[in-house]
C-alpha cells in the first residue's frame, strides 16, 4: 500500500446533525413501542426505557456515530444502537468517503478537546463553532479499513481485559464473604457447617475457633489527631518533614498517597503522642456518600515519620489478638462494619470517636488463621492488580495508536509490520 497524501477535512464540510427528540409517551408498552436511546444505556451502565416515539423521532441504527451534545458530559461519542435518540443527542450523517468504524475513531479523538471547549451558563452544550472547525483526515477507503482493524483490535483487548476483571472482582467479593465469615480450617479449605463445628456469638453464627472481642481489648495504643491550637494551618511547612495523615489519605482498604502534606521536625516531635510507625492500622473516623465512616488502611509510607490530623485513628494490636493486615480487612468487610451504626454520632455525616469504637465487636480468628487468610488475598489481589496494569496499557497503547494513524504520523503500512501490534 503507498502513502497517499490524505486530504484534512472539516466536519462543517462533511457532516450534517440529527438532534433527537423527545418521545410522545414515556414509558410506553404497546406493540409499537421502541427503545429510547440515553447515554446511560450507551455506556453500558443502564436499560433503555420502551416509549411511544414523536413524529419527527431521529431513529438510529446499530453503529452510527452518536455525539452528547447537552450536559455535563458533552462532547462524548458513542456508537449508536438501534432505537430512538435521546433529545441530549445528535447523529452525525456523513458521506460514503468515510467508513463507518474509521470515521467514529476520527471523531473520537477530538473526544478530550471538545469536552473542554463547551458553552453554556447554565447546562453545558457543544460549541457548534468549535465542533465544526475539527478536521479529520480522509485517508483513502482501504487505509481507512486497516486503520479501524488496527484499532479495533486493541478495543476489544480492552473490552475482554475489563470483562476478566469485572469477572474477577465477583469472584474476590464472593471469596472474601467465605473467608471473612467462616474462615479456613487447617488444610485450608472454606469451612462450612455442614462438616464443621460453629457456635452462636453475639455476632451470629462464628466458627468454634474463633473469639469475639472488643476491638479495645485487642490493642496495645490507640490515638486520635491533635485537636485546637496543637495542629494549626500556620503549622505546615512546605518541604518534607514529618507527614501529617490526613482523613483524605485513608480509602477502603489502601493508603492514598497522593494527598501530602508536612509539618516540621521540631513539631513533629511535640506531636509526638499522635506518631504513626510503617504498618500501623489507620482508621477513618468521619464519612460521606463515597467513602465509609470506619474505613481503614495500612500506613505504607515507610520513607516518612508521620502522625494523624484529627478525625484519624491510629491502633496497634496486640500481636497475639490481631494481625494489622488481616483486621483492615475486618474493618472494610460490610458484616463486621455494621456494629459502628449503633457507635456513631454526628447529623448529616457520620463519625465515630475513639472512645466509642474501642467498643466495636469484631470476630478474632487464631493468629495463624488469620496470615493463612491475608495470603490468600493478597494473591487475589496480586492478580487484579496485573490486570489492572493490563489494562492500563492496553489503553494507553490505544491513545498512542490513535495519535499517530489518525494524524497520518504513522502509516498503516509501516504499522502492520510492528510486533507491537502483530502481537495483539
Amino acid at each position: 500500500m503507498s502513502n497517499k497524501i490524505c486530504e484534512a477535512q472539516k466536519l462543517r464540510d462533511i457532516i450534517t446533525l440529527e438532534k433527537g427528540k423527545p418521545p410522545a409517551q414515556q414509558p410506553y408498552f404497546g406493540q409499537d413501542a421502541e427503545l429510547y436511546i440515553t447515554p446511560e444505556y450507551l455506556r453500558g451502565r443502564g436499560t433503555a426505557e420502551p416509549v411511544r416515539a414523536s413524529v419527527n423521532a431521529v431513529r438510529v441504527s446499530d453503529g452510527d456515530t452518536i455525539i452528547l451534545w447537552d450536559g455535563s458530559n458533552a462532547g462524548e461519542f458513542f456508537r449508536g444502537r438501534k432505537g430512538i435518540l435521546a433529545s441530549t443527542m445528535n447523529r452525525i450523517q456523513y458521506g460514503e468517503t468515510f467508513g463507518v468504524e474509521y470515521f467514529f475513531y476520527a471523531v473520537k479523538s477530538w473526544e478530550s478537546y471538545l469536552k473542554g471547549q463547551t458553552s453554556g451558563s447554565g447546562i453545558p452544550h457543544v460549541d457548534k463553532e468549535v465542533f465544526g472547525k475539527i478536521e479529520i483526515l480522509r485517508f483513502d477507503k482501504p487505509e481507512q479499513t486497516k486503520i479501524a482493524e488496527i484499532l479495533s483490535t486493541v478495543d476489544r483487548a480492552i473490552e475482554q481485559t475489563e470483562a476478566i476483571i469485572t469477572k474477577q472482582q465477583r469472584i474476590k467479593t464472593g471469596l472474601m464473604q467465605d473467608l471473612l465469615t467462616r474462615g479456613i480450617d487447617e488444610h485450608g479449605g472454606i469451612r462450612s457447617e455442614e462438616t464443621h463445628e460453629f457456635k452462636d456469638s453475639p455476632l451470629g453464627r462464628i466458627p468454634v475457633e474463633w473469639d469475639v472481642n472488643e476491638l479495645g481489648q485487642t490493642v496495645m495504643s490507640a490515638v486520635d489527631g491533635p485537636f485546637g491550637s496543637n495542629l494549626k494551618s500556620d503549622h505546615y511547612v512546605d518541604e518534607p518533614g514529618v507527614r501529617v495523615i490526613r482523613l483524605g489519605n485513608i480509602g477502603n482498604g489502601k493508603f492514598l498517597d497522593q494527598d501530602k502534606a508536612w509539618i516540621s521536625n521540631s513539631h513533629g516531635r511535640f506531636l509526638s503522642r499522635h506518631a504513626v510507625q510503617p504498618f500501623d492500622l489507620l482508621i477513618g473516623s468521619l464519612g460521606d456518600e463515597r467513602h465509609p465512616f470506619g474505613r481503614a488502611c495500612l500506613y505504607t509510607d515507610n520513607s516518612h515519620e508521620a502522625v494523624v490530623k484529627a478525625d484519624v485513628f491510629r491502633v496497634r494490636c496486640n500481636s497475639d489478638k490481631f494481625v494489622h493486615s488481616f483486621a483492615v480487612h475486618l474493618f472494610n468487610f460490610p458484616r463486621w462494619r455494621q456494629g459502628l451504626f449503633a457507635l456513631a454520632q454526628g447529623v448529616t455525616r457520620n463519625r465515630v470517636n475513639l472512645t466509642n469504637i474501642m467498643l466495636l465487636q469484631l470476630p478474632v480468628p487464631p493468629i495463624l488463621e488469620q496470615k493463612a487468610i491475608v495470603l490468600i488475598i493478597e494473591s487475589t489481589d496480586a492478580s487484579l492488580d496485573e490486570l489492572q496494569r493490563q489494562l492500563v496499557k492496553l489503553r494507553s497503547l490505544k491513545t498512542a495508536l490513535m495519535q499517530d494513524l489518525l494524524t497520518g504520523k504513522k502509516r498503516v503500512t509501516a504499522l502492520l509490520n510492528d510486533t507491537e501490534v502483530a502481537s495483539l
